[in-house]
């Protein structure tokens, strides 16, 4: 591993970095690229928080309600999952935050001893867009839950993150729709811009150095507004970076073109975290393009939808064809639905509705998930990426 941090300023290629000094938001994550493919922009590292080191690429199951629905933190660890994402919106208007801080934050509440990231409740909000006003100062928003009125500012957002705890926190910022023309880009990225500077005074002045802040892209769908967006954020130092606003809307092969072009201005020595994306296929491209770290729903919802990742593509097990079907959903995968139950089984549950169907499936897609992040790395350090995403096309066309 390198001894050298490689500086802000947005560049590609480089040297493998090890990124431990604090940076202006006053936090003591580390960050060390491991190894990089020479063959495309992939990328293996290690990024060291308070909680514990986390191996990238990554993918984060989504707790928005301080839990991946239908399992524990127990068995979220036994499906390989090192990081979950917390939900800033949702847990400030349920249970509140001075629930959470009679636990010393959202790890004692939920049981969870690994590191969380936290959204900053924006894009909920962005979501909700006909229950809030956008200002200068923030969201001011009615709850969905009983109505009442409240106010999310940059500050706000932050402090609601610290009393959460996370090891990761990003900054309040403002999504937009897909399409968008080229003025409310414009102006949406401004905004993110002067936001991301109020969080990070506010991050300074709480000098909490075991909850790091990044930085969120926008941008829209102009890569020149991506471009500047990246330059004012890195300027500011952050010590790790979000690509927000893709997956809204538009085309995959957009999402890719603005997703390549984003990552690639990005720090080099930073942590890259592409935000709600994505499917199996979504993933490996962004990891080709330098992505290190990722949430979405599509594992934890699918799953409670019938559909199960495969290392052959997806299937649906309420299909009638699986209903004398011996085997197991994927008999390359070790986890425990896959051990124990056909789908036959599986089948059976899904269509009586049964619970204990939901809380299966989920651990199944969760473990393809950790399992297809954990070849990529695999990949990655031993310099053959390039062959696995062709044998991860291939397996799908068979």
């Amino acid at each position: 591993m390198a001894t050298q941090c490689s500086s802000d300023s947005p560049a590609e290629g480089g040297p493998i970095s090890d990124c431990g000094s604090r940076g202006p938001d006053g936090s003591a994550m580390a960050f060390s690229l491991t190894a990089t493919c020479g063959r495309s922009s992939a990328r293996a590292g290690i990024l060291q928080t308070a909680r514990g080191a986390i191996q990238t690429p990554v993918f984060m199951p989504v707790g928005t309600l301080g839990t991946v629905k239908g399992i524990t933190p127990g068995e979220l660890e036994s499906t390989g999952v090192q990081v979950i994402l917390g939900n800033t919106y949702h847990l400030y208007l349920r249970p509140g935050t001075p629930v959470i801080s009679l636990f010393g934050g959202l790890h004692g509440f939920m049981n969870w001893n690994g590191p969380i990231l936290t959204d900053s409740g924006g894009f909920q909000i962005f979501s909700l867009s006909g229950m809030s006003k956008i200002t200068e100062e923030g969201y001011a928003f009615a709850s969905h839950i009983d109505g009442s009125r409240h106010m999310l500012t940059p500050e706000s957002a932050v402090d609601i993150q610290a009393t959460l705890d996370a090891d990761i926190m990003m900054c309040l910022d403002q999504c937009i729709a897909h399409p968008a023309d080229r003025k409310q880009a414009e102006e949406a990225l401004a905004l993110t811009t002067r936001w991301a500077k109020r969080c990070l005074d506010r991050k300074k002045d709480l000098a909490r150095p075991q909850n790091a802040l990044f930085g969120i892209v926008q941008g829209g769908m102009y890569s020149d507004l991506r471009t500047r967006s990246v330059e004012e954020l890195s300027a500011m130092g952050f010590p790790g970076y979000a690509v927000g606003g893709l997956s809204v809307g538009e085309p995959s092969e957009l999402m890719y073109e603005l997703g390549a072009h984003t990552l690639g201005i990005l720090p080099h020595g930073k942590p890259r975290y592409v935000m709600g994306v994505g499917t199996p296929k979504d993933l490996v491209e962004m990891v080709g393009f330098g992505a290190d770290m990722f949430d979405c729903v599509i594992p934890t919802r699918n799953a409670r939808n019938g559909q199960l990742f495969t290392k052959t593509g997806t299937i649906n097990i309420s299909n009638a064809r699986f209903r004398t079907d011996t085997g197991p959903v994927d008999e390359t995968c070790g986890c425990s639905a896959c051990w124990s139950y056909s789908r036959a089984y599986l089948h059976h549950l899904y269509r009586s509705r049964e619970l204990l169907s939901y809380r299966l499936n989920t651990l199944h897609n969760l473990h393809y998930y950790t399992r297809l992040m954990a070849d990529m790395r695999n990949a990655v350090e031993a310099g053959t990426f390039p062959e696995f995403k062709e044998a991860f096309y291939r397996l799908r066309e068979g």
